[in-house]
């Protein structure tokens, strides 16, 4: 039972990390403070928001869409993005919770020396 929960955990971690890279870019957070702030935009209205080329935007909103942070929807030849707020939310929710998880394994242990 102990090897289940513990590769339960690491896919919690490993999802984790996956989590932290795709934010680990100043540009991807503000693509994703903008849509939160500004709502459903196109591609091309997101990277005039953000003074950056509709190529380089792409290429950042890929990994936010692939962990479901942003929303892509088509109309024609238009891609509209929204952020995904719920996924966020989860997200940092099973953070806290892991972080509740770890000091508490720390305050245990610092208990028992």
């Amino acid at each position: 039972m102990e090897g289940w929960r513990n590769k339960v955990h690491e896919a919690e971690l490993r999802e984790m990390a996956r989590s932290f890279h795709a934010l680990g870019d100043v540009l991807r957070l503000r693509i994703l403070a903008t849509l939160n702030n500004s709502g459903e935009m196109t591609v091309t209205e997101l990277a005039q928001a953000l003074r950056a080329s509709q190529p380089l935007v792409s290429f950042h909103l890929r990994p936010l869409r692939l962990l479901g942070l942003v929303q892509v929807r088509r109309s024609g030849r238009q891609v509209y993005c929204s952020a995904n707020l719920s996924e966020v939310q989860r997200r940092q929710r099973n953070l806290v919770e892991m972080l509740g998880g770890v000091a508490a394994a720390d305050h245990q242990t610092s208990q028992e020396a």
